[in-house]
C-alpha cells in the first residue's frame, strides 16, 4: 500500500474515533517472544 494511501486511510479512521491510550504489558508480544504465541499447523 502506498504511504500516502495508508496515511489517508488512517486519517479517515481516526477522524471521529476516540483514541484510548493504555499502559501495561503486551500479553501477545510476551507470548510470541517466549515461543508460546503460535502453534504450528500439522
Amino acid at each position: 500500500m502506498p504511504k500516502t494511501l495508508a496515511t489517508a486511510t488512517v486519517d479517515r479512521l481516526l477522524h471521529h474515533a476516540h483514541v484510548v491510550v493504555t499502559q501495561g504489558d503486551n500479553f501477545r508480544l510476551a507470548q510470541a517472544t517466549s515461543g508460546k504465541g503460535v502453534t504450528p499447523l500439522t
